[in-house]
């Protein structure tokens, strides 16, 4: 999305500027560089991808994790498995070891342990 600003009316130094907004990215969960993490309380889902908008910058990374209710990594979905996401997309689909399907997982009770540096999560959605 785009909005434009006249500034300076009237006058012979007027111009426009244009400033643009990222889709869905008004907010963010934003690691520095030094690092950062959080883990989600308990949820079920009942689609087959997770699917994020982000951006990092080209030092940075997000890896996820999907624990189970009690906190243990689930085996298949651990951080070591997470593929390390880096760039800047309004959609991509997270993946653990070149796969990317929920399937065996699906409404059971899990938390998200999301781990960037230099980055910004803009939304999180399952598909």
């Amino acid at each position: 999305m785009s909005v434009y600003v006249n500034q300076d009316y009237a006058q012979p130094t007027a111009h426009l500027h244009r400033y643009s907004l990222r889709l869905d990215g008004f907010t963010s969960i934003r690691a520095p560089y030094s690092g950062g993490e959080l883990i989600t309380k308990p949820f079920t889902f009942t689609e087959k991808e997770l699917e994020i908008n982000y951006s990092t910058s080209a030092a940075g990374e997000i890896r996820f994790e999907l624990q189970d209710q009690n906190g243990n990594p689930v085996s298949g979905y651990t951080l070591e498995d997470s593929q390390t996401i880096i760039g800047n997309e309004i959609a991509r689909v997270v993946r653990w070891k070149n796969k990317s399907s929920l399937q065996n997982i699906i409404s059971k009770t899990v938390r998200l342990r999301i781990v960037m540096k230099d980055a910004d999560l803009y939304s999180i959605r399952f598909k």
